[in-house]
């Protein structure tokens, strides 16, 4: 019986691709992300902070508790579902990819009593995080993110304006440090939650009488949430959006002192900033400073790429103890983007190095021979491919000169005297080499 007689077809399936918005990292791009996160690590660990790993799906409510049940985030970019119950009597629950970190480890932050020991908490993570929006150059529906919160109870200091600088001096050196330049940071403080009701309440009052003229969705925020309109990118909007009141008149005197000794503090420290009074972030859960960092190279208009800021309620606002805190997040696939568009207008290259060397064996008979020396040179610290002797000696030099700084010519005379013919491929120069100084002479060539 033939295949369409039994139902079947001889039609080829389809292929199967990434779904819309995500993406595959391959082997030559991914070394350039492990060195911004090898560097980010360095970083983070020379300023005290330890690494958290908190799950890439939490229960829904903590993100419409913490985001803000107006942000776009919650409203319409969460990826959530239904889990099915376990027993009749159960209620099902609601489940979220996370699409920020910030709250997830502030849940952590009460679930494991950290606030208990009395000491500050600095906390660092590295991780994808998910939003279902429109993707574009930079902006992903599964994308990454580099962050840190500093975090603790009133008694160890979490909120000092200090610990806004030392923030924004621990961004500046890691930009730097990653050679990205032409960094900008925008500063803004939002005040306490009284200084937001008394803004919000400007806000509305000033709004009232052009919200007809906004775009949908800000004439929504000017009735739900005011504060988010000055977060709009909206072109339509932006000269009633330049007219509106600034939250700089409407901060308390703590507010007015807590920011003037942040900035301060960046004056003595020698960061550059910009203050930017309609700088407010998406979510709702920022007091006090908030800030971003901006690019002219690599991200075109939409040019963020970090931004944080301060979050005193937030521990509150998820049931547990007062705890101060102050965050933020990097786009890392942006974060990318800025250096490789950097890289192509010095012409350099962001592509991986090169394998300290490629061994050759000059016949299948030395295939065992080659892979015994890889092993030699591997545990000495160096990078090695192995050939396939069956590989004509052309073939061998061709496949070599891609991936290695030396190859390395291994046939029964060198197996036999222990002197290998090695050759480098950026002077041209070959030499013969003894098999116990190769790992010595492949590190200093």
């Amino acid at each position: 019986m033939s295949q369409n007689e039994q139902g079947g077809s001889n039609k080829p399936r389809p292929t199967i691709k990434a779904v819309r918005g995500t993406r595959d990292l391959l082997p030559d791009q991914t070394p350039l992300w492990n060195r911004v996160e090898s560097v980010a690590r360095s970083v983070f660990s020379r300023y005290g902070f330890g690494e958290i790993r908190t799950p890439v799906f939490e229960d829904t409510s903590l993100f419409s508790r913490s985001v803000g049940e107006e942000t776009d985030i919650v409203s319409k970019e969460m990826f959530t579902w239904e889990d099915r119950a376990r027993a009749a009597s159960e209620k099902a629950q609601s489940l979220t990819l996370r699409p920020e970190s910030t709250a997830g480890v502030v849940r952590a932050y009460i679930e494991h009593k950290l606030g208990e020991t009395g000491q500050l908490q600095k906390l660092y993570y590295i991780g994808p995080q998910f939003r279902r929006e429109r993707p574009q150059r930079g902006r992903y529906r599964q994308f990454w993110q580099i962050g840190a919160e500093v975090i603790g109870p009133q008694t160890s200091g979490a909120e000092s304006p200090l610990r806004d600088a030392e923030i924004l001096e621990m961004l500046a050196s890691l930009l730097d440090e990653l050679g990205i330049r032409d960094w900008k940071l925008e500063l803004n403080s939002v005040g306490s939650s009284e200084d937001r009701v008394r803004y919000n309440q400007a806000l509305r009052e000033a709004l009232a009488p052009v919200k007809d003229k906004l775009c949908p969705d800000n004439q929504r925020r000017a009735e739900t949430n005011p504060l988010r309109v000055l977060d709009s990118k909206d072109e339509a909007d932006q000269e009633i959006i330049n007219g509106l009141p600034k939250i700089a008149d409407y901060l308390g005197e703590d507010s007015r002192e807590h920011f003037a000794q942040v900035l301060a503090a960046l004056d003595a420290c020698g960061v550059p900033y910009h203050l930017n009074p309609r700088l407010v972030r998406g979510l709702d859960y920022y007091t006090r400073t908030t800030f971003e960092f901006t690019v002219t190279t690599g991200l075109g208009t939409q040019n963020a790429m970090l931004g944080g800021g301060r979050y005193d309620g937030l521990s509150e606002m998820l049931g547990g103890p007062r705890a101060p805190g102050i965050g933020f997040a990097i786009g890392e696939d942006r974060l990318i983007l800025t250096l490789q568009a950097q890289a192509e207008a010095d012409g350099t290259s962001v592509a991986a190095p090169k394998l300290d060397a490629y061994i050759a064996p000059l016949g299948v008979g030395q295939n065992a021979a080659a892979l015994a020396l890889a092993k030699e040179l591997r545990r000495e610290g160096l990078t090695v491919e192995v050939g396939d002797g069956s590989f004509k000696l052309r073939k061998s030099f061709d496949a070599a000169d891609k991936v290695a700084r030396h190859i390395v010519l291994l046939g029964e005379d060198e197996v036999a005297t222990g002197v290998l013919t090695v050759k480098s491929f950026a002077t041209g120069e070959q030499v013969k080499v003894e098999r116990a100084e190769l790992a010595n002479s492949l590190k200093s060539s």
